[in-house]
């Protein structure tokens, strides 16, 4: 059968989603929420720079939920918690990159109780976190016993992402260290990072200490390093680590990771992404062990990722595929433990 789908927010992810709704055998895009008054009204096809398609975008909630759509999915720069209740109370799934793996209690119960009540469906999902954080490493985990630490790690160049106030604002790239160490981010990131970890310690039978352990590193241009706000002045910050880890009794048994650079020179301390570059990786320490490193998912250059960043895509991508699934599935909140597993589908012209 083929689901309805409503795009909510129309940047990278929501146009790369837009893209991936478009080409799914399964899937019609019935309507798209827009932040901006300049884009109300517009084709969607416009927006994502393909010819019209005859749907056009709106900031009307009420008449995108009259729609009737099977599903929304919700991808603004920030999620709204009420925002997204109020389209589960309309009966609506809901698939987002924006967290919601793995649900805390009570907010799980509070979700699973609003959905039963209105039939809806809520699945998080993404890449890091919301994939290669808990979803590839219970997976891997599979070919291992004796299980004692797990690792996800993403190693990036933040000159390929195409928000200049994103990186600026809130990631504090280009100002000083002082205020890099009252950064959010660590805290913001770790809603999502966390509840990555507390998957895969339920899923392990691992009984973690009560507090996860959080690190936030900072190196500094040495010269001047073209960025996408303009250049990181020497001294300021060009390179952040974040790490959050799962403990037992002090010892981290899982560990969460991103090393955000712009570029890997002219840095102090002098951090590199290495002789892999730019990657993901996932390492599970067991009998046996196992390492994953996931290419593909980087531009081949800067440039390349300002037009169309891969790991933007598969974001967008690991959301659309859902889609079926979450549709099929009973209402509730609806993890990785709890789906079958996802597949995408074939490029159109191989299907019949």
């Amino acid at each position: 059968m083929t689901y309805r789908v409503i795009q909510w927010a129309t940047g990278g992810v929501g146009r790369a989603a837009i893209e991936g709704i478009l080409a799914h055998p399964e899937l019609e895009l019935a309507g798209a929420w827009v932040h901006g008054e300049a884009k109300d009204g517009l084709d969607v096809g416009e927006l994502i720079g393909i010819d019209p398609i005859g749907v056009l975008a709106t900031r009307d909630v009420d008449a995108l939920l009259a729609l009737g759509a099977d599903c929304v999915l919700y991808s603004p720069l920030m999620a709204d918690p009420a925002e997204l209740r109020r389209i589960l109370a309309a009966g609506v799934d809901v698939v987002t990159p924006l967290g919601w793996f793995f649900p805390p209690s009570p907010e799980r119960e509070e979700l699973d109780a609003l959905c039963k009540e209105s039939g809806s469906t809520l699945h998080g999902t993404g890449i890091h976190p919301g994939g290669i954080t808990e979803r590839f490493p219970l997976m891997v985990s599979a070919l291992s016993g004796s299980i004692t630490h797990v690792r996800s790690e993403e190693f990036s160049d933040i000159r390929t992402y195409g928000a200049p106030d994103v990186i600026s604002d809130w990631m504090l790239f280009g100002k000083t260290p002082e205020e890099g160490r009252a950064s959010i981010m660590p805290a913001m990131l770790a809603g999502g990072f966390g509840q990555s970890i507390w998957m895969i310690a339920h899923e392990l039978g691992l009984t973690l200490d009560a507090e996860l352990r959080t690190t936030h590193e900072m190196a500094v241009a040495t010269e001047p390093i073209d960025s996408p706000i303009g250049p990181i002045q020497p001294g300021t910050v060009a390179a952040q680590r974040f790490r959050w880890e799962g403990l037992v009794d002090g010892e981290p048994v899982i560990t969460a990771a991103v090393n955000w650079f712009m570029g890997d020179e002219h840095l102090d301390p002098p951090w590199t992404f290495g002789p892999e570059g730019e990657r993901f990786e996932v390492e599970v320490t067991g009998d046996p062990g196992t390492h994953v490193t996931f290419h593909g998912l980087h531009p081949e250059s800067i440039a390349a990722g300002l037009a169309r960043n891969p790991g933007i895509v598969a974001t967008a991508l690991h959301a659309v595929n859902a889609i079926p699934y979450v549709c099929a599935a009973e209402p509730g909140v609806q993890t990785y433990l709890d789906l079958p597993l996802v597949a995408g589908r074939a490029a159109p012209h191989l299907l019949r």
